[in-house]
């Protein structure tokens, strides 16, 4: 495997592995691995429970935007060594992983900060949609409420409830 910078993005329908995400990004020269993983939880909507999440991608673009996100990290920590994403496709149950993100860096730092903002770009710009399906077997598109596309989107930190800034 090439020594320099790795980033690895996978959307699988398969179950996901944390140790191999974790594998992906480990190095000697990193002092730490940090993890995010997302998984499906129970909720409730509107007197439904939720029993698990149907996803959709449209992979080619999915996998370009990724690309932007790594080079978008590399120029905020430039100390991360290795970003791998795994993110399912189709049917993930209550308590399943539903995305697995690991990203090393010497120290735990930059990598703390770093996956979260991969995490919250990821919802943000990548074309991945989940529909919610409730114990009625009904169901419901999702969107998250980071996409800038989003009608869930809340106003910037600094602004009013109006939009304005403060």
């Amino acid at each position: 495997m090439s020594k320099g910078p790795r980033d690895v993005f996978k959307l699988s329908h398969d179950w996901l592995s944390v140790q191999e995400v974790v594998d992906a990004v480990s190095s000697p020269s990193c002092g730490a691995i940090s993890v995010f993983i997302g998984t499906t939880r129970e909720d409730e909507a509107d007197s439904r429970k939720v029993v698990g999440l149907e996803y959709e991608a449209y992979e080619p673009m999915a996998q370009s935007e990724f690309n932007k996100l790594c080079a978008d990290i590399r120029a905020r920590w430039q100390s991360v060594t290795h970003i791998c994403v795994h993110h399912r496709l189709g049917w993930v149950k209550v308590g399943d992983a539903s995305v697995v993100m690991a990203i090393s860096s010497p120290h735990r730092h930059d990598g703390q900060q770093a996956i979260q903002h991969c995490i919250s770009e990821l919802k943000a710009n990548v074309p991945i949609w989940k529909k919610e399906v409730y114990d009625t077997q009904e169901a419901n598109w999702k969107e998250n409420a980071e996409c800038s596309w989003s009608t869930q989107k809340k106003p910037p930190e600094n602004t009013l409830s109006d939009g304005k800034p403060e």
